[in-house]
C-alpha cells in the first residue's frame, strides 16, 4: 500500500445508500445546485448556513407545534448569532416521537451490565416509563428553568430521568457515581437542583460500590433539593431512610403507570443541558447548551455524518459524566436501538465490549482513543476470535487516536469497517471534525471538516495554514455554541474561553493541522502544548512514538520551567515487571529523534507506577506539570485516580541537569 493511499474506501452501495448522499440531493433539488462532492457540499453549508440548517431541520423532520420565521439573525457576529427564532418544539419530544421510531415494539435501549444483567426497554416501554416520571417531577412542582440532576451509572434509567426532565424543559445535568462527594458538590451545588436522582451503587470489577452514602452526604448538603429519587441497582430496594427527601424510582413507576406523555412546547434556545468543565485547573464551568442547537446538531453529526438509521445498533462505551452520554441518547431521534455498557472494559477480560458487538449485532461501537491503544497493548486480536459481521463504524475520541491505531483497527479488528476519529467537545456538545460515510479513511486523519462548522487551522499571526500546525478555530456561527455559561452574568468568563485569542473567532483549545485531504489531524491540547526553545510541540506527537516501544504501557509528557527556558520531561508507566534501565531510555529517545525531531527528545524519562487520568479517562498534563513546579491542585477529585499525583511530587531527578 502506497504511504498516502486511503486505509479504507466505501463501495458504491454504501454511498448511494448514505443519508449524506440523499442529503446532497436534496440540496441539489431544493436550491438548484449542481454539487457532486463532500468538498462542495461543505463549502456550500458554510457560504449558505442559514439554508443549510433549514435543510437540515426538514430533513431529518423536525417535530415542533410551531415552526421558525427566521432561520438566522445577526450571522455575521458569531456570539450574536440567534437561530430559529419563532418556533416551539420539545427535545424529548423528537427522542421519543420522531418520524423513524414509530415501531414501538423495536428496542429503543439494550442494556448490559458488568454483573451480566441484560434490560431491554421498547420504544413503548420508554415512552411509558419517561410518562410515569414525567407525572412524578411534575407532582414535585418542577417545572420549566428547574434544574434536576443525574448522580448515575450508565443505565436506561437515566435516559428516563433526562427524558422526564427535558419533556417539562427543566435543565438536566449528570454525573457518573465514582465522581467523589466534592467533585459532584463542585458541579451541582452551583446549579442548584430541584431534584437528585441517583442509584444505590454501580459495578466496577466484579465488585459492588454502594454511593448510598455519597447520595446522603449531597441531600444533605445540596439544599435547594425537595426530592431524592433512588434508583436500585446492587440491590433489589434500596434502604433510603437516612436520606433527606428520599423516594424510591419503583414506587413512583408503580404510582404513576397509566400516565400520557406530554411535552412542553418551548423556543429553540430554551436551556436543556449543563455540562461541566473537566474542572482539572479550577472550579468546573458549567456550560449550559440549548435544545434546539443540540438537536440539530446531533441529528446532523448521527444522520449525516454517521449514517445512524432505524435499523442501527448504537453504542458508546461512556458514562454519563461525559458528553458522548448526551450525544449517544439523541441517537433515539433515528430510531436506532441503543446499546449500553457499564462496568470496566476488561473485566472479566480485554474481551468483553467485543463480545457484546457480536451477541448484540452492534453496527455502530464507539469508544476512546485510549481504549483502543490498551486492547493492542494487551494483544487482543479480534478478527482472529470475533466475527463482527455486523460491524460497520468504529468511531474513536477522548483523545488523539494515533497513526498505529488507525493500522491496529484495519490489521487485528476488521478490513471492511469506517474508522471515524471525531473531535469537538463538552464546549460544543458536538464535533468540529468527525467521520463521513462517502469519504475514504486516511491514516492518523479525521475524515472531513463537520458540515456548516467554519474550521480552520490559525498560526500565531491569525492566517490560515494548510499542512502546519496551529490553533483549531472556528469563524462563523453554529447552533449548538453555549448559551451561556451559569452564574456568568456578564459573558466575561465566555468570553475568555473561546475569543480572547482571535478576536470574533472561536478558538477551540486544540493543536490541530488541516491536511490535503481536507481532514484534520489533532495534536493535542493547546494548553498542554510544549515550548522548549521557543518551538511548539504537541505531546499526541511524542506519545505516538513512545507507545510503540512494547515496553510502554502509556507516557505523559509536560514542561518543566528550567533556566529561562522550558525542557521536556516524559514520565512512563511500563509493563509489569519492566524496569527503566539505560538501554531503554536510550530506546525510547532514539525512537522519538528518529521520527519527529531532536526538539522532540526528552530532557528526562522517569518512571512511575501510575498516570493520572480524569474519570473520562483523559490524561491530566496540566496536573502533573502543576505538580512538578509545587503549585496547588484543586478538584482532584475530578480523577479516577488522584493517588497517581504523588508520583510526581518532590522529584530530585528534576532538581538537576
Amino acid at each position: 500500500m502506497k504511504a498516502d493511499a486511503p486505509l479504507w474506501k466505501p463501495d458504491p452501495d454504501r454511498v448511494q445508500n448514505s443519508y449524506m448522499q440523499r442529503f446532497i440531493s436534496t440540496v441539489n433539488e431544493t436550491y438548484r445546485l449542481d454539487i457532486s462532492d463532500y468538498a462542495d457540499l461543505h463549502d456550500w453549508s458554510v457560504n449558505n448556513s442559514a439554508d443549510f440548517w433549514k435543510t437540515v431541520w426538514k430533513f431529518a423532520e423536525v417535530k415542533s407545534s410551531r415552526t421558525f420565521q427566521t432561520v438566522l439573525e445577526n450571522g455575521n457576529t458569531i456570539r450574536d448569532a440567534k437561530w430559529f427564532s419563532g418556533c416551539r418544539f420539545n427535545f424529548a419530544e423528537n427522542l421519543l416521537e420522531g418520524r423513524n421510531n414509530s415501531d414501538g415494539s423495536a428496542p429503543a435501549i439494550v442494556f448490559h451490565g458488568e454483573d451480566v444483567v441484560r434490560k431491554t426497554l421498547s420504544y413503548d416501554d420508554l415512552r411509558a416509563h419517561v410518562a410515569a416520571t414525567t407525572v412524578s417531577l411534575k407532582s414535585i412542582g418542577v417545572k420549566p428553568g428547574d434544574r434536576v440532576a443525574g448522580f448515575l451509572p450508565n443505565i436506561p434509567e437515566a435516559i428516563v430521568a433526562m427524558l422526564a426532565t427535558t419533556s417539562i424543559g427543566a435543565i438536566w445535568s449528570s454525573c457518573s457515581p465514582d465522581f467523589g462527594f466534592n467533585g459532584v458538590m463542585d458541579r451541582f451545588s452551583q446549579i442548584k437542583p430541584k431534584v437528585l436522582f441517583a442509584a444505590d451503587g454501580y459495578y466496577f470489577k466484579s465488585k459492588s460500590i454502594d454511593t448510598l452514602s455519597t447520595t446522603k452526604k449531597l441531600s444533605e448538603s445540596i439544599e435547594s433539593l425537595s426530592a431524592v429519587i433512588i434508583i436500585p441497582y446492587v440491590s433489589i430496594k434500596p434502604n433510603i431512610e437516612q436520606i433527606k427527601h428520599a423516594q424510591h424510582y419503583q414506587d413512583i413507576l408503580a404510582e404513576f403507570t397509566t400516565s400520557t406523555l406530554e411535552f412542553e412546547q418551548l423556543p429553540f434556545n430554551h436551556p436543556l443541558f449543563i455540562m461541566f468543565s473537566s474542572g482539572t485547573t479550577g472550579t468546573p464551568k458549567c456550560i449550559v447548551h440549548g435544545a434546539g442547537g443540540t438537536l440539530l446538531q446531533h441529528l446532523k453529526e448521527l444522520m449525516l455524518h454517521t449514517d445512524v438509521k432505524a435499523q442501527d445498533r448504537l453504542f458508546y462505551f461512556t458514562t454519563c459524566g461525559w458528553m458522548m452520554w448526551n450525544w449517544l441518547v439523541s441517537g433515539l431521534a433515528t430510531g436506532a436501538s441503543l446499546i449500553l455498557y457499564d462496568g470496566s472494559p476488561f473485566h472479566p477480560g480485554p474481551s468483553v465490549l467485543m463480545d457484546l458487538i457480536d451477541g448484540e449485532k452492534i453496527t455502530i461501537f464507539g469508544t476512546s482513543a485510549k481504549y483502543i491503544s490498551a486492547l493492542e497493548k494487551a494483544g487482543v486480536k479480534p478478527k482472529q476470535t470475533h466475527h463482527l459481521s455486523s460491524l460497520k463504524t468504529i468511531l474513536s475520541t477522548g483523545s488523539p487516536l494515533s497513526p498505529e491505531s488507525f493500522h491496529y483497527i484495519y490489521r487485528d479488528i476488521k478490513n471492511d469497517v469506517q474508522l471515524s476519529s471525531i473531535s469537538g467537545g463538552t464546549d460544543i456538545i458536538s464535533c468540529f471534525a468527525l467521520g463521513n460515510p462517502i469519504l475514504p479513511v486516511y491514516r492518523g486523519e479525521l475524515q472531513c471538516k463537520g458540515l456548516a462548522m467554519d474550521v480552520d487551522v490559525f498560526n500565531d499571526r491569525a492566517e490560515s495554514v494548510t499542512n502546519q500546525k496551529g490553533e483549531l478555530v472556528c469563524k462563523s456561527a453554529f447552533p449548538s455554541m453555549p448559551l451561556y455559561f451559569w452564574n456568568d452574568t456578564d459573558g466575561s468568563k465566555y468570553q475568555a474561553a473561546y475569543f480572547n485569542q482571535f478576536p470574533k473567532v472561536w478558538a477551540h483549545g486544540d493543536y490541530a493541522e488541516l491536511t490535503n485531504h481536507g481532514g484534520l489531524i489533532i495534536h493535542g491540547r493547546s494548553d498542554a502544548v510544549l515550548n522548549p526553545g521557543g518551538v511548539r510541540i504537541g505531546t499526541a506527537e511524542i506519545y505516538r512514538q513512545v507507545e510503540k516501544i512494547p515496553e510502554v504501557v502509556e507516557s505523559i509528557a509536560i514542561g518543566q520551567n528550567w533556566r529561562d527556558d522550558v525542557r521536556v520531561i516524559l514520565f512512563v508507566k511500563l509493563r509489569d515487571n519492566k524496569v527503566l534501565d539505560s538501554k531503554l531510555v536510550d530506546t525510547i529517545k532514539q525512537n522519538i529523534r528518529n521520527n519527529t525531531t531532536p526538539r522532540h527528545v526528552p530532557a528526562k524519562i522517569l518512571q512511575v507506577s501510575e498516570i493520572p487520568r480524569t474519570i473520562s479517562g483523559k490524561i491530566v498534563e496540566l496536573a502533573v506539570r502543576n505538580v512538578i513546579h509545587g503549585e496547588v491542585i484543586n478538584n482532584i477529585d475530578v480523577l479516577a485516580n488522584p493517588e497517581a499525583l504523588n508520583n510526581f511530587k518532590n522529584l530530585k531527578e528534576l532538581e538537576t541537569d
